[in-house]
């Protein structure tokens, strides 16, 4: 069995800009904010589907009142994408999905806790909702899903989104490291 010694020309990377890569405190805390302000997005979406708070959804339109929580926006799609967003509108099985999602996104990403899942599949979200509202109409290539898909892989990428206000430590002294 051979070993290498490491080569002292090499400077690794993570070594050289550690004081570029360094995150204060109050980084830690705006990620967390941010992370929980998502988060309330998609709670909140969840909640007002499903109840009918009045806000996008009727008290008559709530899904326990036998709406369905996709029929709205699907329906009304227009675009290259229409075929295939107005084909799942009111289709059960996808209105079940979409909510578990909702309500997935909002609590990982509120806890802390599966942060980084919530957060990849709220992007993953995004994305859809980005095809479901082309074509653009106020800006040619980017909208507000674009950017809430982007801001939500920063919060995957980075530890100390979920590190900070909330419980995102105890998650992963706890949970299996392929869940955080």
């Amino acid at each position: 069995m051979t070993t290498t010694a490491p080569r002292p020309d090499i400077v690794h990377d993570t070594v050289e800009h550690e004081r570029e890569h360094f995150l204060p405190a109050a980084g830690g805390y705006a990620l967390g904010a941010v992370r929980i302000a998502f988060g309330f997005y998609f709670l909140w979406a969840f909640m007002d589907k499903t109840f009918g708070l009045g806000f996008a959804t009727p008290g008559e339109r709530a899904w326990i009142n036998g709406g369905s929580p996709t029929t709205g926006f699907l329906s009304g799609v227009e675009g290259p994408l229409a075929g295939f967003y107005t084909a799942m509108a009111g289709n059960g099985f996808i209105d079940v999905l979409f909510m578990l999602g909702l309500l997935g996104i909002g609590l990982t990403l509120i806890l802390g806790m599966g942060a980084r899942v919530g957060a990849l599949a709220g992007a993953l979200m995004y994305v859809f909702m980005y095809g479901a509202s082309l074509p653009l109409v106020t800006n040619p290539v980017l909208d507000d899903h674009i950017t809430g898909a982007m801001t939500l892989i920063v919060i995957a990428l980075i530890p100390a989104s979920w590190a900070y206000l909330g419980l995102g430590k105890l998650w992963t002294r706890t949970a299996p490291k392929y869940l955080w």
